[in-house]
């Protein structure tokens, strides 16, 4: 019952942004795998950053190498939504969004959301860590509300996906 959308900007914007985005995506982990391994020496960083060597400064300099290992782990969680985005768009383009495979597509960006608001978590714990009140280490990580609700709502739109799919083909069967 696959039948083409109404013509909308919307969806040539979103499959254009989503496309750029994928491509922003790589090129951050390309920045981070080049800071990771080809990072200036510690000495060079922490006159950068106006820190001391001392103690302090060698947890702040490993838990900013940390921190950026987390980093790479969000790329393929990013790469993995973008794609199901992209994906879902062609099927909203195409006239049939109520389809089995976007309610899986929901519920794996619900899943990579909820990873990446963990990992969220992990970097303000180890800037909280590393930070002293002489050399406080602010990100803007941590627990955001915004980002839970996203998570929730979600896990609640595959749940809709996946009963309007159903419904959809219960009513294609009585007809």
């Amino acid at each position: 019952m696959s039948r083409p959308a109404p013509s909308s900007a919307a969806l040539p914007i979103a499959y254009v942004v989503l496309r750029i985005l994928i491509v922003v995506n790589w090129l951050f982990g390309a920045a981070i795998v080049t800071l990771l391994v080809a990072m200036p020496t510690e000495q060079w960083i922490m006159s950068a950053l106006g820190v001391p060597p001392s103690p302090e400064g060698d947890r702040l300099i490993m838990g900013l190498h940390a921190i950026a290992v987390i980093g790479l782990v969000t790329i393929p969680l990013n790469y993995a939504m973008l794609k199901r985005l992209l994906a879902i768009v062609e099927t909203v383009r195409a006239g049939d969004p109520f389809v089995a495979a976007n309610a899986s597509r929901l519920q794996a960006i619900a899943w990579s959301l909820l990873a990446l608001q963990l990992l969220s978590l992990a970097i303000a714990a180890i800037a909280k860590t590393v930070s002293t009140p002489a050399h406080p280490l602010d990100l803007d990580a941590g627990f955001s509300i915004n980002g839970w609700l996203a998570v929730l709502l979600t896990f609640l739109l595959a749940r809709v996906f996946a009963e309007g799919t159903l419904m959809r083909e219960d009513l294609e069967g009585t007809v």
